[in-house]
C-alpha cells in the first residue's frame, strides 16, 4: 500500500478532483460512510447505549465529521454536535454536510470560548474532526483548550484521518494534539502516523478507502509504500499438499563463535520454525559440541577454526562452500565474531555464493571492513543494519525520525546494489529497484539482543523457500513484528525475550493466512 506526504496526498486528491471529475463532496461521502463503518463493526459493539460526542473543526475535516455523525444519528445513536468556533467561516464541502445536519433538527453546538467548552467526560466515544491531513504547526486559541478537553475526557476518541494537532507527513506535534483510540485515515496510509510520536497519537490506525481509482496512485509512480498484512500474504508461498523436505527449502547458516552461540542458535531455529524444509548451521568446530545440545530440528556442520580462538578460520572456506553446494539460501553472521581471518573469511565468502543470501551482525561489520567485496557478488543480498551498523557501512549517521532516513536508505540499496534493511522502530527496507517500505509491526519489547539473530533466519527461511530477496525482506520484518506484537498479548514487553518471538512465529503465521481469507 502507498504510503503519501500531505503534498502528496493533496496532488492525489486534485487528480481525482480536478482531473478525473470526482465530486469532492462525494469523496467526503465516501469517507464519513467507510469512518462509519469501521466504528460502527469495530467499535460500537463493545459499549452499550454510546453517548457520541462529535466534534468538528471549520474545514473539510469538519465535514468529514459532520457526515460520520449523520451516519450515526441514522443508525439510531445519541450523538452530539460541537463545532470548533464560529459557523460563519465554514469551508464549502463542510458547509454543506453543516446544513444537512442542521436540517434533522440537530442543534450543533459553536464553541467560541473557553467558558463554553463542554465537558466531554460524559460520553462514551468522542469523534475528533477538527483537523486533517493538511495541518502543520501548533493549534490556537479555542481550538488547543478544545483538544485538551478531549485528551482529558478518559474516554474512546477516534480521529478522522489524523489526531488533531499532529503533522501526520513527520509525526511530530508542535502544541497540543489528540491522543486518539483509532485512527481513520483516509485513502492512503501517511508516514507520520507509523513512527513515534505520531503513532502514540494515532492508536489503532485504519485505512478507510474513498473511491480514489488506483490509477490516480499510478499516475504519480510513489516510490513509498506501507507493509500490510494482506501484501504479506500475498507473497508468501504455499507448498502444495504432497510437499517434502526438499520442496520446502534447504538453507545454511554460518555463525557462531566464542561467547556467541546464542546468535547462531536463534537463526537456526527460526529459519526451522519458519518453515524451512532443512536447517544447518555451520560453526566453529569446538563450539558444534555445544550447537547439538542447544539444537535438535536443526543440523550442525563443524567447521575448521583458528586455533584456540573458537573462531571460523579462513582455511574454512573450501569446506563451507561444499555447504553452499545444493543450498537454497545462505545466512551470514549470527555471532560469527571480528578475528581478521573470519573477517577475510567473509569477504571472500560473499563472492562464492550461488544462491541468494541474508548478512547481518559481524558479517556486516566483515563488509564494512571492504564494502568493495559486494561487487564480487553474483547473487541477491539483504544486508540488515541496525543504526550503528548501517552508519559503520556507509560513513553516514541515520536520522532519529525514521521518515527521514526514506531517501537514505533508498541510496544505498542502489549504491551497495543489495536489499537494505534498516532495523529500528519502524524497520525501514529500501531496494534496489527504486521502492522504500515502512514495517508498522515490532514493540519496544523486541529491543533486545538476538532479535536481529532471529530475523534472519525468518529472512534466510523464506529466501530459501523461493521469494525474492525484496520480498523475503518485506515479509521476515512484517512477521518478525507480528509475533513479537502477539506475543506482548501474553508477555509483558519488558520480559519479551528473542526466543519468545520464536515461540509466537506460529500464531503469526495463522493470522497471515486469516488476511488472506
Amino acid at each position: 500500500m502507498k504510503l503519501v506526504s500531505t503534498e502528496q496526498m493533496r496532488a492525489v486528491d486534485g487528480r481525482a478532483i480536478n482531473d478525473l471529475k470526482i465530486p469532492s463532496l462525494e469523496l467526503m461521502e465516501n469517507a464519513g460512510r467507510g469512518i462509519f463503518d469501521y466504528i460502527d463493526e469495530n467499535i460500537l459493539p463493545f459499549i452499550e447505549n454510546p453517548k457520541i460526542a462529535v466534534v468538528c473543526g471549520r474545514g473539510n475535516n469538519g465535514g468529514d465529521g459532520f457526515v460520520v455523525g449523520r451516519y450515526l444519528l441514522e443508525k439510531g445513536h445519541s450523538v452530539a454536535f460541537y463545532l470548533s468556533g464560529s459557523d460563519d467561516k465554514l469551508s464549502d464541502d463542510c458547509r454543506v454536510n453543516y446544513d444537512k445536519v442542521k436540517a434533522m433538527k440537530i442543534d450543533v453546538v459553536q464553541i467560541i470560548s473557553v467558558d463554553a467548552l463542554p465537558d466531554l467526560s460524559e460520553y462514551d466515544l468522542i469523534i475528533d474532526a477538527i483537523f486533517g491531513t493538511g495541518f502543520s504547526g501548533a493549534p490556537r486559541g479555542i481550538t488547543a483548550d478544545f483538544i485538551s478537553r478531549i485528551n482529558d475526557a478518559d474516554t474512546t476518541v477516534v480521529a478522522v484521518d489524523a489526531p488533531s494537532g499532529m503533522d501526520v507527513s513527520t509525526g511530530q506535534a508542535e502544541g497540543e494534539a489528540v491522543l486518539a483510540d483509532y485512527t481513520t485515515t483516509l485513502a492512503l496510509p501517511k508516514p507520520g502516523l507509523f513512527v513515534s510520536p505520531g503513532r502514540e497519537f494515532a492508536g489503532i490506525t485504519a485505512v478507510i478507502p474513498i473511491g480514489i481509482p488506483n490509477e490516480v496512485e499510478e499516475y504519480f509512480d510513489i516510490k513509498t509504500n506501507l507493509i500490510t498484512g494482506e501484501m504479506a500474504s500475498e507473497i508468501l508461498l504455499y507448498p502444495p499438499a504432497d510437499a517434502h523436505k526438499g520442496d520446502m527449502g534447504k538453507v545454511f547458516i554460518v555463525g557462531g563463535s566464542t561467547g556467541l552461540t546464542g546468535a547462531i542458535t536463534l537463526a537456526g531455529l527460526a529459519a526451522a520454525r519458519s518453515g524451512a524444509g532443512l536447517t544447518t548451521v555451520g560453526v566453529p568446530a569446538s563450539l558444534n559440541p555445544v550447537i547439538e545440545t542447544k539444537l535438535t530440528e536443526v543440523m550442525s556442520a563443524p567447521l575448521p577454526e583458528i586455533k584456540k580462538k573458537a573462531a571460523l578460520a579462513l582455511r574454512a572456506r573450501g569446506e563451507i562452500r561444499r555447504w553452499f553446494a545444493g543450498r537454497d539460501a545462505i545466512g551470514i553472521g549470527p555471532g560469527i565474531g571480528r578475528h581478521h581471518e573470519t573477517i577475510e573469511l567473509v569477504q571472500r565468502l560473499i563472492a562464492d555464493l550461488e544462491v541468494p543470501a541474508v548478512i547481518d551482525a559481524d558479517g556486516l561489520y566483515a563488509v564494512a571492513q571492504n564494502t568493495e567485496c559486494l561487487k564480487d557478488k553474483k547473487v541477491p543480498l539483504v544486508l540488515t543494519p541496525h543504526p550503528g551498523e548501517f552508519e559503520r557501512l556507509t560513513g553516514i549517521k541515520p536520522d532519529d525520525n525514521p521518515i527521514n532516513n526514506f531517501d537514505l536508505v533508498l541510496r544505498t540499496a542502489k549504491d551497495l546494489n543489495c536489499v537494505i534493511i534498516l532495523k529500528g522502530s519502524p524497520t525501514i527496507i529500501g531496494s534496489p529497484g527504486g521502492e522504500v517500505y515502512l514495517n508498522p509491526t515490532g514493540n519496544w519489547g523486541m529491543a533486545s539482543g538476538g532479535s536481529g539473530d532471529v530475523l534472519t533466519g525468518i529472512i534466510t527461511a523464506f529466501l530459501g523457500q523461493g521469494l525474492t530477496a525484496i520480498e523475503a525482506a518485506i515479509t521476515g520484518v512484517y512477521i518478525h513484528g507480528l509475533a513479537g506484537d502477539i506475543a506482548i498479548g501474553d508477555i509483558h514487553p519488558r520480559s519479551l525475550i528473542p526466543c519468545d518471538v520464536i515461540d509466537y512465529l506460529s500464531d503469526a503465521f495463522e493470522m497471515l493466512d486469516e488476511a488472506e481469507d
